[in-house]
């Protein structure tokens, strides 16, 4: 009755999970969860018949060792060859579900004909082997099927465990008609080899209590599991929208992401916008021109990252990256130049789409901007603002009047070090936006 008690709760656990299937990606996680799972169990299982064999060959033997049978070598040398195979086809991927329960039988029967095999060995009666500690084997075996999150695989193994010694006991008490070996006396029972019909239902009911405990938390820590595997597959995905570092900021903070959060700080601003992407457009079918686009920002993408530079905003045709927001850089002003350098170079030579040449005007832009989470309660998103980021725009629209295809701002350049790229005054002129007059510097290395 305990049992079909503890079947039936585990059925109705496993109806309340959630029905909706679940994504690939995740289901794969968790099968390499479970892969992983039955290594360790097959290692486990190992250690237990290599210790069983251990004990063996170090116990002192109380039997006729010149007996033609002896069972225990027997029974260990099969469990072992089990094990082995198990383990084999659990690193080669192959050990299907089937087989896995296959695989608990298995070690539950050999575990109870091992114990029941002491009888023969020492030459007593059956009732001998209900007696012998290693019984407590039997919650170990099933304590492994923990590590499989799975709670059919705990249920399997307590039912098997609670049937086979019931099998046991039977065979005590039927094996001789002319004396069942029964006792009431529990003094009597501890101290021969009777049997107490009271003490075999306890460990009975001991092994099938534990295995619906264990069924149980099988069932909330799976539940966990998924949880834990969709919220990681869905920060990863959520990652690519924010920088690293303010991915991990959501992750770590103890209040949670909150609104406004914005920090000054220093930074150079790197603001490219795609030459003559109008007329692009309307060449291009939508599809085309995305895959273009794509294939354009994973171009820039690789120098700016490479100069700790952060991809702040795609905007259309145009990126906005910081340097030293959020990712410290100290020599943020020269990245951000080394980088553009390194865009203009790769793009003379660099082909997209269906060879199509593409063509990038940059400013940069350094002094203290605002970087943080903006937006609502419910939609954030990462950003860097201020009026420094405004001009560093005005700079790369400016390429168009002076025909170049870098502008840096004076700030930049003295932050770079005019000894290191080949600075080249371009004006002092208006930025539209500010009350001051700006220097301007074309670049080339030096």
């Amino acid at each position: 009755m305990l049992g079909k008690l503890m079947i039936a709760a585990n059925r109705r656990l496993s109806r309340s999970e959630p029905r909706a299937p679940l994504p690939a990606r995740v289901a794969t996680r968790i099968q390499a969860q479970e892969e992983a799972s039955e290594i360790l169990v097959g290692w486990i299982q190992l250690a237990v018949v290599l210790g069983f064999s251990l004990v063996y060959l170090l116990a002192p033997k109380t039997f006729d060792e010149t007996a033609p049978f002896r069972p225990v070598p027997w029974a260990l040398a099969t469990y072992l060859a089990f094990t082995l195979l198990r383990l084999t086809l659990a690193y080669r991927h192959r050990l299907p579900a089937w087989l896995r329960y296959v695989s608990i039988v298995i070690d539950m029967a050999l575990l109870l004909g091992l114990i029941f095999s002491f009888h023969l060995q020492y030459e007593q009666p059956p009732s001998f082997y209900l007696k012998a500690p290693t019984v407590l084997y039997i919650f170990i075996f099933i304590a492994l099927r923990t590590l499989n999150f799975n709670a059919r695989n705990v249920v399997t193994a307590g039912l098997v465990a609670a049937i086979g010694w019931i099998v046991l006991v039977v065979y005590v008490i039927t094996i001789d008609p002319r004396d069942s070996m029964i006792t009431k006396d529990y003094v009597h029972y501890l101290t021969s080899n009777s049997i107490l019909i009271g003490a075999e239902v306890d460990k009975v009911i001991a092994i099938l209590v534990v295995t619906g405990i264990l069924g149980f938390a099988i069932v909330r820590n799976r539940r966990l599991l998924t949880y834990a595997v969709q919220e990681n597959v869905s920060n990863q995905d959520l990652a690519r929208f924010v920088p690293a570092e303010v991915a991990s900021l959501t992750r770590t903070a103890d209040d949670g992401v909150q609104l406004g959060l914005g920090e000054l700080r220093e930074a150079t601003i790197l603001f490219l916008d795609i030459e003559g992407f109008t007329t692009l457009s309307e060449r291009l079918d939508p599809q085309h021109l995305v895959q273009t686009l794509n294939l354009f920002y994973a171009a820039v993408a690789e120098p700016l990252t490479r100069h700790d530079g952060v991809i702040v905003q795609f905007q259309g045709d145009a990126v906005l990256a910081s340097f030293n927001a959020p990712r410290l850089n100290a020599d943020h002003a020269a990245n951000a130049v080394r980088a553009a350098l390194e865009i203009q170079e790769m793009l003379k030579t660099r082909t997209f789409g269906d060879g199509l040449v593409l063509r990038a005007r940059i400013g940069i832009n350094t002094g203290v901007v605002i970087h943080g989470l903006i937006g609502t309660p419910d939609r954030l998103g990462y950003t860097v603002i201020g009026d420094e980021v405004n001009v560093a725009a005005r700079l790369e629209a400016l390429n168009k009047d002076y025909g170049s295809s870098i502008i840096v701002s004076g700030e930049t350049r003295n932050r770079a070090g005019p000894e290191n790229f080949a600075f080249a005054l371009l004006d002092e002129t208006m930025v539209r936006g500010r009350t001051t007059s700006t220097r301007i510097y074309k670049i080339g290395e030096v």
